[in-house]
């Protein structure tokens, strides 16, 4: 538990000192805010959270929308226009170490940006880890995880954190059994579900290919999260993956992750980009990781994920 702990702490980290946002004034205060409308959202029915008595709470930081004490998980449908879409359809994982979810950042404007390309995406609110209800006590909850984020020495392997996300991979499971049962109605082809998922989602994404092979993605989108060398299972589904060269967090550690996807002769496709940090969602402005979606909607065209049937 030492190392999830650890883990929690380098992921979340991420998610908050180096969130994407628009060029305006970047205010890292965690601001209290009403819960948003989230229409459409489906309960997933897959329990609670141990030693959770806090409610869910949602609060602005860097301008966009989080939330934390998640006890429910939810999956929250972002269809395309019948027209356009291509039957291709992906779970989108939200970051945040497991305490908080970037609901806004790396969630529901990743999935519009998905659907408006003709992909039915489905933003996954899984549980998180438990935190002090009263505002000042989450920040400080915070601030001692900031005590060892990025070290040089940190190994983080996502195969090593599977026995610490049995709620993430549980949720995980039962959004791919939704979809899928609601395929004809969502206009989705069932073998063609992926996940992407960013830092602490990518690290629930790579766990759920690793551990859960009953949910057969198609096609797996790590978006920086760990680079360590991983057990690829022998029938492991496509990866698109992407890092920035200065992320503080899993940037100078290797690619071993892409190397053990090569070396099991499975299907890889990496982009390094030089600036963007952590936690840059559709991509960090002025730098080329916004090019970083356009580059996957190609590599899902160029294997056949985007081919109407």
């Amino acid at each position: 538990m030492r190392f999830f702990h650890h883990l929690l702490g380098l992921a979340l980290a991420g998610a908050t000192c180096a969130v994407s946002i628009p060029a305006v004034a970047q205010d890292a205060r965690m601001v209290p805010m009403a819960a948003p409308a989230e229409p459409g959202a489906i309960a997933l029915n897959t329990g609670g959270v141990a030693g959770s008595t806090a409610p869910e709470a949602w609060f602005s930081q860097y301008g966009v929308a989080m939330t934390r004490n998640v006890s429910s998980a939810t999956l929250t449908p972002f269809l395309p226009d019948p027209a356009k879409a291509t039957g291709a359809a992906v779970i989108v994982a939200p970051g945040g170490g497991f305490l908080m979810l970037s609901m806004e950042n790396e969630g529901w404007r990743v999935a519009k940006a998905f659907a408006a390309r003709g992909i039915a995406a489905f933003v996954l609110k899984y549980r998180l880890k438990p935190t002090p209800g009263p505002m000042p006590q989450f920040e400080q909850a915070v601030t001692e995880m900031f005590a060892s984020a990025g070290r040089p020495d940190s190994r983080l392997k996502p195969e090593d954190a599977v026995a610490g996300l049995s709620n993430q991979i549980a949720d995980a499971r039962a959004a791919f059994a939704l979809v899928r049962s609601r395929a004809a109605q969502w206009q989705v082809d069932p073998t063609r579900i992926g996940m992407i998922g960013f830092s602490a989602g990518a690290m629930t994404t790579m766990a759920v290919a690793l551990s859960a092979p009953d949910t057969k993605p198609a096609f797996i989108a790590p978006i920086y999260g760990s680079m360590e060398a991983v057990k690829v299972p022998a029938d492991a589904p496509p990866m698109f993956a992407v890092l920035a060269s200065d992320d503080p967090l899993f940037a100078h550690k290797g690619f071993g992750l892409i190397d053990s996807w090569q070396q099991a002769d499975r299907p890889v496709e990496f982009h390094l980009y030089e600036h963007g940090g952590h936690g840059f969602g559709l991509g960090k402005a002025g730098t080329t990781s916004t090019g970083w979606f356009e580059a996957m909607m190609r590599w899902l065209d160029t294997n056949g994920l985007l081919a109407k049937r």
